[in-house]
């Protein structure tokens, strides 16, 4: 291919995905690791699945007439003929790992989180891109209505980790496959009765997915439904019992949350108990994390009838929330040590004495742009280091080096040979 001298080959990241640079990697490192802490005193282990799955294990499993399998996913057609598909959520990749690797054989509970990519082909806006990251947490095996309160107590302890208070836990219950699909049919006749009034995606939900309508970010849609009937007082006694005791759990638990009829989730699996947590940092998305109960999923995936219960969280909308609070200053990776030299014959040493503290796990920079001694000593500055060390002639020939401490300005003489050991000490 040739170009003109005046034509430029540009390459831009696609539209909806995101550079994370290296000013700005560590925190999401630091994020990640808050939240794994977090997750592992709850006894969360992780779980890493493929990037890519089947595709018909996200249309079975998250429901083939969900916008996410109708509209949203990246699928391609590979080598062999296979459809595949970018996972555009992790929670039918984690049941479909429980299932292959038999890991209720292992664990009769088995609790596990990740943090992940994830992907959708929607209008990237604030808080919602293409390429987007998600972190959550599935407990698969128990019906027990305290697992419910587990997992929502941990999905709010994480953010509260972060010092995070301006939130709302939102819970309700959908039913089951009984209860569910004969309120479907009540709310069905309603929306119906109003179709002239709702928008065009709703009115499409109609037939497929009626549960949706009721969670529509369209306010003439809330309007217009604002008296439809709930599921709330469809629920059959199980149902009934299951969303009363997890009331009481998180009551006695101190977890404050609303009741909230019309909070219904996006996803075919779920069951029984649906929940969000909202804040009030992020405009019309704001929505921070979201879950609950799916019992059905295991089976609807060729495993064993096994209850399940988890959350899932945008890692990019907490970190929009921790800039709005000024709470994303995070400690930034910077050497401990720079080590300058006065001229260009001691560039082997300098290198060898890096290699040395590397080696010992301190962090320590040089200067490879064969720059003048006065701006290695600007980058050293420049790069926040603790110590600098300046090595010349007369240091090698005397076997001594010069310390110099950054923040006090205090100069130590050292032994060459004592370099590490220093550094190893509560001197360095």
């Amino acid at each position: 291919m040739i170009f003109n001298k005046r034509e430029e080959l540009k390459y831009k990241s696609i539209k909806g995905t995101k550079d994370i640079l290296p000013d700005e990697s560590h925190i999401w490192i630091e994020v990640e690791n808050r939240i794994r802490k977090v997750m592992h005193t709850y006894n969360y282990k992780e779980i890493r699945t493929p990037i890519f799955e089947e595709t018909k294990l996200f249309a079975r499993g998250i429901g083939e007439f969900t916008d996410i399998v109708g509209k949203e996913m990246y699928t391609f057609t590979d080598r062999g003929g296979d459809s595949l598909t970018l996972k555009p959520e992790v929670t039918a990749s984690v049941i479909r790992a429980y299932i292959q690797h038999n890991l209720g054989e292992k664990q009769p509970l088995t609790k596990v989180y990740y943090i992940s990519p994830a992907f959708r082909q929607e209008r990237p806006q604030a808080g919602r891109l293409r390429q987007f990251h998600q972190f959550g947490a599935e407990a698969i095996g128990s019906k027990n209505p305290a697992v419910d309160a587990e997992i929502i107590s941990l999905a709010a302890n994480i953010y509260e980790s972060f010092g995070i208070r301006d939130f709302v836990i939102k819970i309700n219950s959908v039913g089951c496959e009984i209860c569910r699909n004969e309120y479907k049919n009540i709310l069905k006749k309603f929306l119906i009765d109003i179709s002239n009034k709702l928008s065009p995606e709703s009115q499409k939900r109609i037939d497929v997915n009626p549960m949706r309508v009721l969670d529509s970010k369209d306010e003439n849609d809330r309007i217009a439904t604002k008296s439809a009937p709930l599921i709330l007082n469809y629920l059959c006694n199980d149902c009934k019992t299951h969303f009363a005791q997890l009331q009481d759990l998180l009551s006695f638990m101190n977890v404050t949350f609303e009741v909230d009829g019309r909070i219904v989730r996006g996803l075919d699996y779920y069951t029984k108990t649906a929940f969000e947590i909202i804040s009030t940092e992020l405009g019309s998305q704001d929505a921070l994390a979201g879950g609950g109960r799916y019992d059905l999923l295991v089976k609807e995936l060729g495993g064993k009838d096994t209850p399940a219960v988890g959350f899932a969280a945008g890692l990019e909308r907490l970190l929009m929330v921790l800039q709005k609070q000024n709470q994303d200053k995070f400690q930034a990776p910077r050497p401990k040590v720079f080590i300058a030299y006065a001229d260009k014959s001691c560039e082997k040493i300098i290198l060898n004495l890096a290699q040395k503290l590397r080696a010992k796990g301190v962090p320590c920079e040089i200067d490879l742009l064969n720059r003048s001694l006065k701006s290695q000593m600007r980058e050293a500055d420049r790069q926040n280091s603790d110590f600098v060390i300046v090595v010349g002639e007369n240091e090698v020939k005397s076997n001594r080096l010069n310390i110099k401490n950054m923040k006090t300005g205090k100069v130590e003489e050292i032994d060459l040979g004592n370099l590490e050991n220093y550094f190893l000490s509560s001197n360095g």
